[in-house]
């Protein structure tokens, strides 16, 4: 069975939204990037080669579509270009990125497939979707790089209303501009 590897920037105060800076208007966007490093790059470039699928919410696709599509110089664009695609939503009509496949049902067809064949699949970022794979328990590992850094609000993958769900770490990783690296495996 495949696995949903779910990865996220996330901030001290448990925000994972506009990391990049401009994904949304939230007033503190762009709070990762001063935490660029060599070290957190050849993680990210490990984790994408570790899968051979990503799962991406409607408007992370939509960003990602704009963007890596024109990039080809690098290990990191070549993978999420080649890559199936599925992204989840009740509104798009059409993909133009290519092997991108549009998913409308989040528990059945997510679950459906999990039981395919093929390597696991790594959902970035899609804080709405990540929220919904966690309450349908289809998750089955987090991954979080927690920035040293407090952006005072904005989206969250977890909300207060979520049962309560075990996390047993897997794997740490600190690098040297302050990021910490977790690895969880989880169980509800």
């Amino acid at each position: 069975m495949r696995k949903i590897i779910v990865t996220e920037f996330i901030t001290l105060d448990g925000v994972v939204e506009a990391p990049g800076g401009n994904e949304t208007p939230h007033p503190h966007g762009g709070w990762q990037a001063a935490y660029s490093s060599p070290e957190s790059g050849v993680y990210k470039i490990n984790e994408l080669k570790a899968v051979d699928a990503l799962l991406l919410g409607k408007n992370t696709y939509n960003a990602f579509a704009d963007y890596w599509p024109n990039q080809t110089n690098n290990d990191f664009a070549r993978f999420i270009n080649e890559y199936p695609k599925y992204v989840v939503s009740k509104s798009l009509k059409k993909t133009e990125w290519n092997k991108s496949y549009i998913i409308r049902n989040v528990e059945q067809d997510i679950a459906a497939l999990k039981q395919t064949k093929g390597g696991d699949i790594l959902v970035y970022g899609s804080a709405t979707l990540v929220r919904s794979l966690l309450y349908h328990n289809l998750i089955d590992e987090l991954r979080l790089m927690i920035y040293p850094v407090c952006v005072g609000g904005g989206l969250r993958i977890f909300e207060n209303n979520l049962e309560l769900k075990k996390f047993t770490l897997k794997s740490s990783s600190t690098f040297a501009n302050g990021v910490i690296a977790l690895e969880f495996n989880i169980f509800s």
